[in-house]
């Protein structure tokens, strides 16, 4: 792996790779910090797993979990270390039941000269080019002072480093807490990698990397059973592709004339509403119309079950079974608190980048919001803005489901303040007209044309949409309380 000229090293998490601008710098150090349970280990292990891939020599120094324990869980991970040389240096259960008092000297002057001879040794039989130490603070009980343990610890990396004719890829694990903070050693490493965990998800943070480029902010990071997976933040800028700019028919002659030909390819839609008004079956109109054509469309569903959304479509002479059997549609729904925003970007990519989808419609974005525990109204519309750039830059056809609480009453396009992220808006809303509910559609904003600035009936039928003629007498429109001229 190569970037600006620099071979680099993978850490074996292709997401971590990415956040790293391509990797890892050879011979360099690496702190992996953070508290219990965050995943310092995890990393490690793909470090070696990918070093020993590679055809490196890889060399890991315990202090704290013993070898066979470690080799279980990198086994159940399906990470090879078979070819990883390990140094125990963890308490055997013989330690315990020994008498082992100083009475002239302290334990750390006493215990510190053999485990650093034992630690040259084996460097020095091995010729690692990949080390783990895990974790190097345990180093610090055999220090008298934090003095002797900065000047130790930096000498110490040094010569994992340098100190052979074979230099060395270190990656090394701290265990930070307010009682012993592990400042002296961001200090003295090339790069600190910052794991956290709170209550709902873990996290990675990149804060120094000597040398090298590398992406900012908070990326997510998930512990399963396949180890370690780092969801990097979406960069919307980072790509791109040419598209031809065109007009996408609805396949509803009265509904095109509404939008002055249809929708622009690789602009945001969003369809905004009450609930039952018909935004979900308006975006599947666009979507049937795209796999005429050929082409992909995927729909993230936050609230809808998938066979619910099939046989509402079955009911209105939409086939969407049939688009899911010839592969032109994707119907994906997304369970609650299950990802983060990061881990859903990363899927969208992939439909997009390895499947071509060219439409993607999310519904709905009150379902995002509340799926991803993002209470916060201005990080939901961030999270939703980085998202809709990508697709956009991607040439892709977005579509954005919004519900809006009121029926009638007073006109808001939405109630989640996403208005200005959208090329287009498409409102719909409920009339009351001689004694009954109507439907009635109309366009807010096009950003890339005109389009009709009056109201037109609705209806969803057993034969599909059906768009009705201009109501040129309705008055009162943005007021919620439209009536017809005659009326007033």
């Amino acid at each position: 792996m190569t970037n600006h000229g620099v071979i680099r090293q993978s850490t074996g998490i292709d997401g971590l790779d990415e956040i790293l601008d391509g990797g890892l710098v050879p011979n360099r150090t690496y702190l992996v910090r953070g508290g219990p349970g965050t995943g310092k280990t995890t990393i490690g292990l793909h470090f070696l797993a990918a070093g020993a891939k590679a055809g490196e020599r890889t060399f890991m120094i315990t202090l704290g979990q013993p070898e066979d324990q470690i080799r279980q869980d990198a086994q159940s991970m399906g990470l090879d270390l078979s070819t990883v040389q390990v140094l125990d240096l963890s308490p055997s259960k013989d330690f315990f039941m020994a008498d082992e008092s100083y009475d002239i000297f302290s334990p750390a002057e006493v215990e510190r000269v053999p485990t650093t001879q034992t630690i040259i040794q084996a460097i020095e039989a091995h010729r690692p080019q990949r080390i783990m130490v895990d974790a190097i603070t345990q180093l610090r009980y055999l220090s008298a002072d934090a003095f002797q343990f900065h000047k130790q610890a930096l000498s110490f990396l040094r010569f994992l480093t340098q100190g052979n004719d074979q230099p060395a890829t270190v990656m090394f694990t701290s265990e930070a807490s307010p009682e012993a903070p592990d400042d002296d050693l961001r200090f003295m490493c090339d790069a600190v990698i910052n794991l956290e965990f709170n209550q709902h998800e873990r996290t990675l943070q990149v804060s120094k990397y000597r040398g090298s480029e590398f992406q900012n902010g908070v990326h997510s990071l998930r512990l399963s059973s396949r180890g370690a997976e780092v969801f990097p933040l979406l960069r919307p800028r980072a790509h791109s592709r040419k598209v031809l700019v065109e007009s996408l028919s609805s396949g509803v002659p009265e509904l095109d004339e509404l939008l002055h030909g249809g929708l622009e390819r690789g602009t945001v839609t969003i369809i905004t509403g009450p609930t039952g008004v018909g935004k979900s079956t308006l975006g599947m109109q666009f979507i049937k119309e795209a796999a005429g054509r050929g082409e992909r469309s995927v729909i993230y569903s936050f609230e809808e079950e998938q066979e619910n959304l099939l046989l509402r479509c079955d009911k209105v002479n939409l086939p969407a079974r049939r688009m899911m059997e010839r592969g032109t549609l994707s119907v994906v729904k997304v369970d609650p608190l299950q990802l983060t925003p990061n881990e859903f970007s990363r899927i969208v990519r992939q439909e997009v980048e390895t499947q071509q989808a060219t439409m993607v419609m999310i519904d709905s974005t009150m379902g995002y919001r509340q799926s991803f525990r993002t209470a916060d109204e201005k990080h939901m519309s961030g999270e939703i803005l980085a998202l809709s750039r990508y697709l956009s830059n991607m040439g892709v056809t977005t579509l954005l489901s919004n519900e809006v609480e009121y029926v009638t009453g007073d006109f808001r396009p939405t109630e989640v303040g996403i208005s200005f992220l959208a090329d287009n808006i498409i409102f719909m809303r409920y009339l009351e007209m001689d004694g009954q509910m109507q439907r009635v559609i109309g366009v807010l904003k096009k950003r890339l044309s005109d389009f009709e600035k009056t109201l037109r009936p609705f209806a969803i039928t057993l034969y599909g949409i059906k768009v009705g003629p201009p109501m040129v007498d309705l008055r009162g429109i943005l007021t919620g309380n439209p009536h017809l001229k005659a009326d007033s």
